[in-house]
């Protein structure tokens, strides 16, 4: 019987009876015969695994690109399916087509990795949202109202909204809503260089409380004043070499210091 042979044992019109074809399909050996019969398979499941594919449309991702990740499915299924295992091939087809949809979807779609639990919750709350959604008209269902309906969790839900949001990313050169011209990107901050010092100056901190109280105040009035050596010298009435000697003594204490607390 040809593969393209319609029957009606199938649920689905366009499904063909292609029990016999695949029962030959397993004893050829590798050749143009086979190839030939594999492709005639292929394209008699088509319809079916294009149908299976618009399901998905609307997600992202174009229909001809869906309907080349089915065909990829649908290839698949016919290279590892079995008939002597009992099953109808359409029974094997639609979850590895479906399946292979699903991946394409996981590995390819996400902007942002979402584990699949979550992705799991997105796919439960899209479904429920979309039912009440006809119950619900003129507004969005509740969170509280999608928990009920799905069996989920408040908190399962929300998460599931948010996963929602992870397909696309803005561009940093987005315009914010509201705004004139601000881009997303200009509400990143930039580094502040007040860090890279925050570190040192915890270290040094008990160094310097260890000097001699005059050292301190000279410290204090060089770097946090902005005194120079001889406004120093001046105010402290002790001479501005006198003053260089102390600041080049107070440096070498400090770095043997923090050295020492580094080993």
């Amino acid at each position: 019987m040809s593969a393209t042979t319609r029957t009606k044992q199938h649920p689905h019109d366009d499904a063909p009876d292609t029990a016999d074809a695949f029962e030959r399909l397993v004893r050829l050996p590798e050749g143009p015969e086979r190839q030939a019969l594999r492709d005639e398979l292929v394209r008699a499941w088509l319809p079916m695994a294009e149908r299976i594919a618009v399901r998905f449309k609307g997600r992202g991702e174009t229909l001809e690109d869906l309907y080349q990740v089915a065909a990829l499915g649908l290839v698949k299924a016919v290279d590892h399916y079995d008939p002597a295992r009992g099953h109808a091939f359409e029974a094997y087809a639609v979850p590895t087509v479906t399946g292979e949809i699903k991946r394409h979807f996981r590995d390819h779609m996400w902007t942002l990795h979402v584990p699949r639990r979550v992705q799991d919750l997105r796919n439960r709350v899209r479904q429920a949202t979309k039912e009440l959604s006809q119950t619900t008209p003129g507004r969005a269902p509740t969170v509280a109202e999608i928990a009920a309906h799905a069996h989920l969790s408040e908190g399962e839900v929300r998460t599931g909204l948010e996963a929602l949001e992870c397909f696309t990313a803005l561009s940093l050169e987005a315009e914010m809503p509201g705004t004139d011209g601000y881009a997303l990107g200009d509400a990143i901050g930039g580094p502040d260089p007040a860090y890279d010092v925050v570190v040192d100056r915890v270290a040094v901190k008990p160094c310097l409380q260890a000097l001699p109280e005059r050292e301190r105040t000279i410290l204090y009035l060089r770097f946090f004043g902005g005194m120079t050596q001889s406004r120093i010298a001046q105010q402290l009435g002790i001479s501005q070499m006198h003053v260089s000697r102390l600041l080049s003594g107070c440096f070498a204490q400090l770095r043997d210091e923090l050295l020492a607390g580094a080993r």
